[in-house]
């Protein structure tokens, strides 16, 4: 499968982005979706996940009640809103589709070029 990840951009702190990756391929529903996030100098880290039905999702402590992902397998999408935008969210985020719920970034089998997201103070 192939994915596009888009929708970055500069935004004030407090503020809100939506995120979207269209997967190409007819078998977007079988996969694990999930989000990452990786800032200059630091690891590629999850952000959020979400199971091939849309039931079950999973944050990282750092973005819950902030952020929420979601999916449409009819449009064979992930998105991810985010809101209250603080500056330590700056970073490049890349979605991936993997089998298995897994915050470890070696265990997805396809990831998105990345978009950059950029909160000023």
């Amino acid at each position: 499968v192939q994915l596009q990840a888009s929708g970055g951009g500069l935004v004030q702190a407090g503020g809100s982005l939506r995120l979207s990756c269209a997967a190409s391929g007819r078998t977007f529903s079988s996969y694990y979706m999930a989000w990452f996030h990786q800032a200059p100098g630091k690891e590629r880290e999850f952000v959020a996940g979400v199971t091939q039905s849309g039931r079950t999702t999973r944050y990282a402590d750092s973005v819950k009640g902030r952020f929420t992902i979601s999916r449409d397998n009819a449009k064979n999408t992930v998105y991810l809103q985010m809101n209250s935008l603080k500056p330590e969210d700056t970073a490049v985020y890349y979605c991936a589709a993997g089998s298995l719920i897994d915050t470890n970034p070696n265990r997805y089998d396809y990831w998105g070029q990345g978009t950059l997201v950029t909160v000023s103070s």
